[in-house]
């Protein structure tokens, strides 16, 4: 799964030990976000869905900076 610079970001302030629970902290956000971050993490959530468990733990989430 191929994620922007953005999304592996807001992976990397959420992330714990497996992908239901960093999904579950990202929905949980949610209410606080703005309009734009907000599109963000449900982009984001979406690809996360679209993952097995097994392509989550081997890949690696990195917090860039996109300057």
């Amino acid at each position: 799964m191929n994620f922007s610079v953005e999304e592996e970001n807001l992976i990397c302030m959420y992330h714990t030990s497996d992908r239901c629970r960093t999904m579950a902290r990202m929905r949980a956000a949610l209410p606080d976000m703005d309009t734009e971050m907000r599109r963000l993490a449900n982009g984001t959530i979406a690809k996360l869905e679209h993952m097995t468990d097994a392509d989550f733990d081997g890949q690696r989430f990195d917090f860039t900076n996109s300057t």
